[in-house]
């Protein structure tokens, strides 16, 4: 049975996180209405169905806040988990977002025959849909699917294996071995949970990482650093952060943590990688509380190989080895996303515009702060062809209208 057709006035937004929700608020601010597309059940998933516990932004809220709406005043610097997804449903009713949930994007393709796109969703019972419009906002995140490394020996360990996508609280470990393999904020932040719970957590680092205070000078680092930026060059401004962090933090090579040959700020804008903030884990790799190993070469019956040769027993692993785009699954396009990564190939600023009406919110690698930027871009292009196109169809009304 052929699925079912609607065709959309307004464009398609395709995710209902943080950003697709920007994307839809500030369309809707322009009186421009959305038809938002949510494959899970909620609003912001990743934040409600795939983080632990503990959780807060790692940043200021004033950097975090999303177009048109601040955060609460009573809410801390540093929301929680909670009242993060708090403030999200009080957007979405705030500016009448509704998105579909349960509906999950199969196929987007341009139909150069009719110059619109075709978007393809399956819902909960399996029915088939077809939304066609001019414009499709994909708001589907660098965050969209778990990455999980193959590891030589996993179906041998016995153990538990979870991505940190299923981690909830170090409860559940209390008294056990647990190894976390990555160092990003997400795996110091375990480690750190871990530690809370009585457990034994060891931290797997073969990369180099910056880790910096979470504040500085009674600022937070990331502001101070954004307001340094102003005046000073890049590479003064990490000159600064490592002077300071090493004054608070002291040498973090002695602990195992080697930092990359880059500066933070520098490597962040090559790379898209994150310094670690840091909220009190270094204090437990100093004290031996968190110990540090180097990456795993294979696993046998509760023991772990690392690449020195040396060998330690675990009660479980856990992987906090980050996500990945999904876009390149389903998008049938190649010229805006690529197919290695899932993400624009045109850097931060240019990477939201693509062609025909192809939109991408939230793929910056600058956080909320770099998907409000570009929700406001999309909402205002795509108002200008909205106004166009208005001009271009009264006109031919016109012109097609009997004298009077």
């Amino acid at each position: 049975m052929p699925p079912t057709c609607r065709f959309v006035a307004g464009p398609v937004i395709i995710g209902a996180g943080p950003s697709g929700l920007a994307a839809a608020a500030c369309l809707k601010e322009r009186g421009i209405s959305a038809v938002v597309l949510e494959r899970c059940n909620c609003i912001a998933s990743l934040w409600q169905l795939k983080t632990y516990d503990r959780l807060r932004l790692h940043l200021p809220k004033c950097f975090c806040e999303l177009p048109l709406l601040p955060f609460p005043q009573e809410f801390p610097n540093y929301p929680s988990k909670q009242q993060f997804v708090e403030y999200l449903e009080g957007y979405a009713r705030k500016f009448e977002i509704r998105p579909i949930f349960n509906e999950t994007v199969a196929r987007a393709e341009y139909d150069l025959s009719v110059g619109m796109w075709r978007v393809r969703s399956v819902g909960e019972n399996g029915e088939e849909r077809e939304w066609v419009s001019r414009w499709v906002v994909v708001a589907t995140g660098e965050n969209a699917e778990s990455v999980v490394p193959e590891i030589e020996g996993r179906e041998e360990f016995g153990g538990a294996v979870v991505h940190t996508s299923l981690y909830k609280s170090g409860e559940g470990f209390r008294g056990k071995r647990v190894l976390v393999v990555g160092c990003g904020n997400s795996g110091m932040e375990v480690c750190l949970d871990l530690c809370n719970h009585h457990a034994s957590p060891s931290l797997v680092v073969k990369d180099t990482v910056h880790v910096l205070p979470r504040e500085m000078l009674g600022k937070s680092t990331f502001g101070l650093s954004m307001w340094l930026l102003k005046w000073l060059p890049i590479r003064l401004v990490d000159r600064f952060l490592l002077i300071v962090s090493w004054l608070i933090l002291g040498d973090t090579a002695r602990f195992g943590l080697h930092r990359p040959p880059l500066g933070p700020l520098e490597l962040k804008n090559s790379s898209g990688k994150t310094p670690v903030l840091d909220i009190g884990t270094l204090a437990k790799i100093k004290s031996g509380d968190i110990k540090v190993c180097p990456a795993v070469r294979r696993l046998t019956r509760h023991t772990v190989e690392f690449i020195n040769g040396k060998k330690e027993n675990f009660d479980a692993i856990i992987l906090a080895t980050g996500y990945k785009s999904n876009v390149p699954s389903w998008l049938k396009e190649r010229e805006m996303f690529s197919e290695r990564d899932g993400l624009p190939r045109r850097p931060f600023p240019n990477g939201w515009k693509g062609e025909s009406g192809l939109y991408a919110v939230g793929f910056t690698k600058r956080g909320l702060l770099g998907a409000s930027m570009d929700a406001k871009k999309i909402a205002e292009d795509i108002e200008r062809c909205w106004i166009d196109e208005e001009k271009h169809l009264t006109a031919l009304a016109l012109s097609l209208s009997p004298e009077l």
